[in-house]
């Protein structure tokens, strides 16, 4: 059961004997400065993304291996990073390692060192980080990722028109169904006793919601943008609304042992990563170009339209970072999804490094 792929110039090339040590994790081929058509690009490095005080390069070059998912466009500006030469100017040589959907393999492959650092959804994170692997969170990377639809021409219209239905989800541990729970029982619906959450792949979705199996489906971009673009659904909510319009919903995971020994690497990891996410604010055409020659099944068109519609202008960093994640683990343990006995804030101070102090 292979949930690291290894993926090259829009091809599947099958999985590699080893990588990482570990028959879990592939890695991504470090193409040529050549190869990248982006490659002259001149990075502006005038200022640094907010927090994160002066420009940090490195003494001696470090190699890192990061983890990311390139079935995920919200991350498109940290895949085109590494041709962009954003790395490379911090004197950072990264690799980067394609992973799946498992959140406990690829925090363990952090924690233990196989990968030292990854980039994933913090409402799918945290509930597996209560259970103590040692990484530790650097930042808040953007906002958005999440929608939540209905039928054009169904019934439903608001969440309280929710009350009884039932919702397409394609994990029940998906950070979609983990934040509009949160927002279901802030608009005065039980999430696990007022609603039905029934799993569908999520080539499916679509199908059961025209069919009215479901009264409204929920996940995460480029699949919830296409069931909009059909005309057949309709945007109920996003988790860019209320008091999470300026929330991050990615999250900057670092192995522990590293943050303890190194933290400037660390810093300096994260920085570019934040760089790479403001330079998509500017040019989402160029970021959207630059993911198609890792991305499958998706167009510059459509990557760049779903980048708009995300705030990767938005950061946080240290207390802000740590302030955020209390918000979400407070909430999560509303909804049953943190132990009640979890104290949100030692959790968050816990499970936060702040690089940049």
């Amino acid at each position: 059961m292979a949930v690291f792929e290894r993926l090259t110039r829009r091809h599947l090339l099958g999985l590699a004997s080893v990588a990482l040590a570990s028959p879990l994790l592939m890695s991504l081929p470090r193409f040529s400065r050549a190869a990248d058509e982006h490659a002259g690009h001149v990075i502006d490095s005038s200022s640094e993304p907010a927090g994160t005080g002066e420009f940090i390069r490195l003494d001696a070059p470090r190699a890192l291996k990061l983890a990311v998912n390139l079935n995920a466009v919200c991350l498109a500006p940290v895949v085109i990073a590494h041709g962009q030469g954003f790395f490379k100017k911090h004197n950072l040589d990264v690799e980067l390692v394609n992973f799946g959907n498992s959140t406990e393999v690829l925090l363990e492959a952090i924690a233990t060192g196989k990968a030292d650092a990854g980039v994933g959804m913090a409402l799918r994170w945290l509930k597996a980080l209560e259970q103590g692997f040692d990484v530790k969170l650097t930042a808040g990377t953007h906002g958005g990722c999440l929608r939540l639809l209905s039928a054009v021409n169904g019934n439903v219209h608001k969440l309280e028109d929710l009350k009884g239905k039932t919702i397409g989800v394609t994990d029940m541990a998906s950070p979609d169904r983990n934040f509009f729970s949160i927002l279901l029982k802030k608009h005065g619906i039980d999430p696990v006793r007022d609603v039905e959450w029934r799993l569908y792949p999520a080539d499916l979705l679509g199908t059961a919601l025209e069919r009215g199996e479901v009264q409204a489906v929920s996940g995460s971009d480029p699949f919830m943008y296409r069931l909009i673009k059909t005309g057949k659904a309709q945007e109920l909510s996003t988790n860019l609304v209320e008091e999470y319009a300026n929330l991050s919903c990615c999250v900057v995971g670092v192995t522990g042992k590293l943050v303890r020994e190194d933290k400037r690497v660390v810093a300096a990891l994260t920085q570019a990563i934040l760089e790479a996410h403001d330079y998509s604010v500017k040019n989402p055409g160029a970021v959207a170009k630059g993911f198609q020659a890792y991305a499958l099944n998706t167009s510059t068109e459509e990557v760049e339209a779903i980048l708009h519609d995300h705030t990767h202008g938005h950061h946080a960093v240290g207390p802000l970072l740590t302030k955020e994640i209390t918000t979400y683990v407070t909430d999560l343990k509303t909804v049953e999804v943190i132990s009640q006995g979890t104290d949100a804030g030692a959790f968050a101070k816990e499970i936060t490094a702040d690089v940049f102090s």
